[in-house]
C-alpha cells in the first residue's frame, strides 16, 4: 500500500520558519518527481514547489522563490520544503504529491497557519 505522510505542520509567527516532510512508503520513491502543492481557505489548489528524480530539477511559483527550498532524501524516501520567511498569505493546507509514469499519489497534508 503506498503512503505519503506529510508532518511539519503547524501555528507559526510571521517571519518564522517550518520545515516540512513528506515520507513515502510502498513505492520505489527514488523514481517519483514529488511536488509540494498547497490550498488556502477560499483559494484554488496552487503548485508551490516541485522536484525531480535525483533532486537535479526544482522549480518553485513566483510567490515563494527565494524563501522555500524543496529537497529530497531518497535514502530516507523523504521529500522535504523548507519555508522562510513565512507570510500570513502561506496559510494553506501543504501536501506533497508523487509522480512517475502515470502513477500519481498524494498525501493527506499538513497545515500550516502564519498569524501573529
Amino acid at each position: 500500500q503506498v503512503q505519503l505522510v506529510e508532518s511539519g505542520g503547524g501555528l507559526v509567527q510571521p517571519g518564522g520558519s517550518l520545515t516540512l516532510s513528506c515520507v513515502a512508503s510502498g513505492l520505489m520513491f527514488k523514481f517519483y518527481s514529488v511536488s509540494w502543492y498547497r490550498q488556502g481557505p477560499g483559494k484554488e489548489r496552487e503548485l508551490v514547489a516541485s522536484i525531480g528524480r535525483g533532486g537535479a530539477d526544482t522549480n518553485y511559483t513566483d510567490s515563494v522563490k527565494g524563501r522555500f527550498t524543496i529537497s529530497r532524501d531518497d535514502v530516507r524516501d523523504t521529500a522535504y520544503l523548507q519555508m522562510n520567511s513565512l507570510k500570513p498569505e502561506d496559510t494553506a493546507l501543504y501536501y506533497c504529491n508523487a509522480m512517475w509514469r502515470g502513477f500519481f499519489y498524494r498525501g493527506q497534508g499538513t497545515q500550516v497557519t502564519v498569524s501573529s
